[in-house]
């Protein structure tokens, strides 16, 4: 890519997110509900006091004032204080943040681990009863709703079975010294197998509920250029010259029908951040998507606002990179 064409694409993410902030900041600003009286609570306080509260708040000041105000402290990277929390919101969005982060990467590998080779050996074998059973699982895996394949999960592996727990990322009775503040990362890298097992059975069903989707949508697509690249003719040739269908499968087939996966996965992964909200409300998941979720309920504004604008900026920037890992793989496309 022309260094121009890179500075173009930098310059075309700006208006995305400055439009994701005004939907976001208004649709707050609109909805119903005070958070000064959702903090009050039944608390006993003057109308004085009240009226001090919501002037530290900059809740005294008209909508389109506070927009501007966020923006030009956004510019900074300072998103405020979290209305609940009273602490700095991206001191609260860093204690939340690993906790999805590590749940992503789970999600992810479990999608990939599972697509490319069900997608692979469906073209292989295709029209046969294999290819039918990657088929329906795919279309079962993209309409599932993932709450209720959640609470699913839930009722069976942890009410009913007891195999699995509830909620959380570890056990209370495991305390792991935070080098990466990635539980699995750390227990391994401090030799807590123990609590690497349990941090491994916490995790196991929200990233199954999160990944299904992309896995559904991979598998797909790895079908379909699967069976694209197989049709061309310099593998009828590598055929014809006596390799073995193995080694035209691996060596010339795989490579380039995973071109289209491994942008779409990309893609996909973006996709990730909003299904975390639900999985991780579900699971009772300490990471961001549920500090989002309690945060809308809450009226807690600058935090909902700061969590969105990440949101988006991890989206497009991912957008971004599968356009560029598009143009790496497969040179004849021009950005």
């Amino acid at each position: 890519m022309k260094i121009g064409k890179f500075i173009e694409r930098i310059a075309q993410l700006i208006p995305v997110l400055l439009g994701v902030s005004v939907i976001v900041f208004f649709m707050m600003a609109l909805t119903p509900g005070d958070p000064v009286e959702i903090m009050i609570g039944d608390s006993h306080v003057t109308p004085e006091q009240e009226a001090q509260l919501r002037h530290d708040l900059g809740l005294d000041r008209s909508p389109v004032e506070r927009f501007f105000v966020f923006l030009r402290n956004a510019a900074t990277g300072d998103f405020g204080l979290s209305f609940y929390h009273r602490r700095p919101v991206s001191t609260v969005i860093a204690e939340r943040l690993p906790a999805t982060i590590e749940l992503s990467l789970v999600a992810l590998l479990l999608a990939l681990f599972t697509s490319i080779p069900l997608g692979v050996l469906a073209a292989v074998k295709k029209n046969t009863i294999l290819d039918r059973l990657a088929t329906v699982g795919s279309l079962f895996g993209v309409s599932l709703p993932g709450f209720w394949f959640g609470i699913l999960l839930l009722m069976l592996f942890s009410v009913h079975l007891h195999i699995l727990p509830v909620s959380g990322r570890v056990g209370y009775q495991f305390e792991v010294t935070p080098i990466t503040h990635l539980l699995l990362v750390d227990s391994l890298l401090l030799g807590r197998i123990d609590a690497f097992a349990d941090a491994l059975k916490h995790i196991i069903m929200p990233a199954i509920v999160l990944g299904l989707p992309m896995a559904a949508i991979l598998t797909r697509v790895t079908r379909t250029s699967m069976l694209e690249v197989l049709s061309q003719d310099y593998i009828t040739f590598a055929e014809a010259k006596g390799l073995s269908r193995t080694r035209v499968l691996l060596r010339h087939a795989l490579k380039n029908a995973l071109i289209p996966t491994v942008t779409v996965a990309a893609l996909q992964t973006g996709s990730l951040l909003g299904g975390n909200m639900i999985v991780e409300t579900v699971f009772g998941w300490p990471g961001l998507g549920r500090l989002v979720v309690e945060s809308i309920f809450l009226r807690n504004y600058p935090l909902v606002q700061a969590a969105v604008l990440l949101y988006a900026s991890t989206y497009v920037t991912l957008n971004f990179v599968a356009d560029i890992l598009y143009t790496v793989l497969n040179p004849r496309v021009r950005l």
